[in-house]
């Protein structure tokens, strides 16, 4: 059986991220690099579970321009910046959940930080559950150009990796691949919920 081409794999982890109810109300982007020039992004108000190939877009990764006159997701600005911030990436995934969204607006900080969970593990680089990850958290802005501003200008200052959090919008995070890119969405999303379930406990 052939290997599923990153296209493919990308509009599988939708299926699976809208069996979820990860993206629920059209909401959510993804995204898939398809070589130094140009990325794959899904097509505005469109059900993340339903999406097929001809769903995504194809979008310039310096300018943001759209060759076939298309419209994209509205976030469009913040996936091509994650491609060109970090090079590496080669999909990214974001997602509307419950545990994201109230995280981000209940973490008053600049970010979520995480320690002593063994499933930080499932994070590309991170050996142990003493290590501390920090997943930024900024303001939600409707101006995408600004906001990718200050996402550029925060890395510059303070290099960060797996994710970003939105304050009542959701989580942005990337891979390698697409692979990778889910792992960490699932390993992020585990890992909001045991946050999330700690804090309420220690509220009582």
């Amino acid at each position: 059986m052939s290997q599923l081409s990153p296209l493919d794999q990308l509009v599988a982890a939708c299926h699976w991220i809208g069996a979820k109810g990860w993206a629920p109300a059209t909401g959510g982007n993804m995204s898939v690099r398809e070589d130094g020039r140009f990325c794959l992004l899904s097509e505005s108000g469109k059900d993340k579970g339903s999406l097929t190939r001809d769903d995504f877009i194809q979008v310039e990764i310096a300018t943001n321009s759209v060759p076939s006159g298309r419209r994209p997701s509205a976030e469009t600005g913040l996936h091509t910046l994650i491609y060109r911030l970090f090079p590496d990436a080669g999909a990214v995934l974001h997602t509307h959940t419950v545990n994201s969204t109230v995280l981000s607006r209940v973490e008053k900080g600049s970010a979520l930080r995480l320690e002593g969970y063994e499933m930080q593990k499932s994070l590309a680089g991170q050996r142990s559950h003493l290590e501390e990850v920090a997943i930024p958290v900024f303001d939600n802005d409707q101006d995408i150009d600004a906001l990718a501003q200050r996402i550029e200008a925060y890395a510059a200052a303070t290099p960060f990796r797996y994710g970003f959090l939105l304050r009542g919008h959701g989580l942005t995070c990337w891979g390698r691949d697409v692979s990778e890119a889910r792992r960490h969405l699932e390993g992020l999303e585990f890992l909001f919920e045991c946050e999330r379930q700690r804090r309420l406990l220690e509220a009582l």
